[in-house]
């Protein structure tokens, strides 16, 4: 159903619209290496290097992908200080802050239903073995 809020919304910001600007943005901003890495970054200031070793588990490439999509969408600020070799630094913009809020909103939730979706799952998974034994 839609609501309508969302059908007041133009075709561009509805995210429910499968070619539209906004739905771009919301797969780029809703995986977990862009959420780690904003909330990594939260209000700090880090390089590279830093940042791959506060992620854990990230490679080198997803990074820097994750990065440049960031930056091309105004969340990350790069910074290339003028240094042999060059230091390049990367802080969230105001847009990034924000973002920041609403990811630490959801690790808040993920922390308060924890126990509660772990145990989902473990009857998930014994009620899925009854039905197959």
């Amino acid at each position: 159903m839609v609501t309508e809020e969302v059908r007041d919304v133009p075709e561009d910001a509805d995210v429910t619209r499968a070619h539209s600007l906004a739905r771009e943005i919301f797969s780029g901003i809703a995986n977990k290496w862009t959420l780690l890495v904003v909330t990594v970054l939260g209000e700090r200031t880090l390089r590279f290097t830093e940042l791959r070793g506060e992620v854990e588990g990230i490679s080198h490439k997803m990074l820097t992908q994750t990065l440049r999509g960031l930056e091309r969408d105004g969340l990350v600020e790069r910074t290339v200080h003028p240094t042999v070799p060059p230091r390049v630094e990367y802080t969230l913009t105001d847009a990034g802050q924000a973002l920041r809020h609403t990811v630490y909103g959801m690790c808040a939730w993920t922390r308060r239903y924890l126990e509660h979706i772990e145990e989902s799952r473990d009857r998930f998974v014994r009620a899925s073995q009854a039905r197959v034994g």
